[in-house]
């Protein structure tokens, strides 16, 4: 069977954080032997969205064909409630795209009170919530591979 091959969508918002994420989770691909394409959005909000899009590129043209997304984002609580409404959002777009199209999308988005908090979730290092995101979407790509999906 062939490697997997994923593409990670990536909201480089806050973009040290993105790049730590973006790094955990291309090791992990590596190590499987997963290919990956990477593209970015502005922010959080968008990721569902760019998912949609790749999803109706793969539809339309028969190609480029992925076996799973990995959605990596950083949203940080601030004064306002637009945080609630953008985690919220985000989880939910992404999570509906999983189950309407039986598709694996693994949930790299940190949802965090302050920097700090997504500094110490970015770091090369085993809480890399990019990493465990990787390893995620392989797991959901290998059981949809397993019940022919």
């Amino acid at each position: 069977m062939a490697a997997p091959h994923v593409l990670i969508v990536e909201a480089p918002y806050y973009a040290g954080i993105a790049a730590g994420m973006l790094l955990g989770a291309k090791r992990v691909l590596d190590e499987a032997g997963a290919t990956h394409e990477v593209v970015q959005v502005a922010g959080a909000f968008e990721l569902p969205g760019a998912v949609r899009l790749a999803l109706k590129a793969m539809a339309r043209t028969g190609g480029p064909h992925w076996d799973g997304f990995v959605a990596l984002g950083c949203v940080v609580r601030g004064e306002t409630d637009h945080y609630d409404h953008i985690c919220t959002q985000a989880a939910r777009g992404l999570m509906d795209l999983t189950v309407q199209f039986a598709v694996p999308v693994a949930f790299g988005v940190l949802t965090v009170h302050d920097v700090a908090q997504a500094e110490a979730r970015a770091r090369d290092d085993e809480m890399n919530k990019g990493a465990e995101a990787a390893k995620a979407v392989l797991a959901q790509i290998a059981l949809a591979r397993r019940w022919g999906v």
